[in-house]
């Protein structure tokens, strides 16, 4: 019976230390990307940035206020 208990208590502990380690490395993977930007926010770099002109700039941002 005290084997049987060992063998479960090892068990519980290797699949919560695994669980613990897989969300650990999800976490640092999910750190590790841009945050993704709203078409407003790419607009708005692009244009400061110099990419795009006012005009463009006010076209596109007109499209964007627009629901289709």
């Amino acid at each position: 019976m005290n084997f049987l208990l060992f063998v479960v208590t090892v068990m519980v502990v290797v699949i919560g230390v695994s669980i613990l380690l897989r969300d650990s490395r999800a976490r640092r993977a999910l750190a590790g990307r841009p945050k993704q930007e709203s078409p407003r926010e790419i607009l708005m770099r692009r244009y400061a940035a110099g990419e795009i002109d006012e005009d463009e700039y006010l076209r596109r941002m007109s499209g964007l206020s627009q629901s289709w």
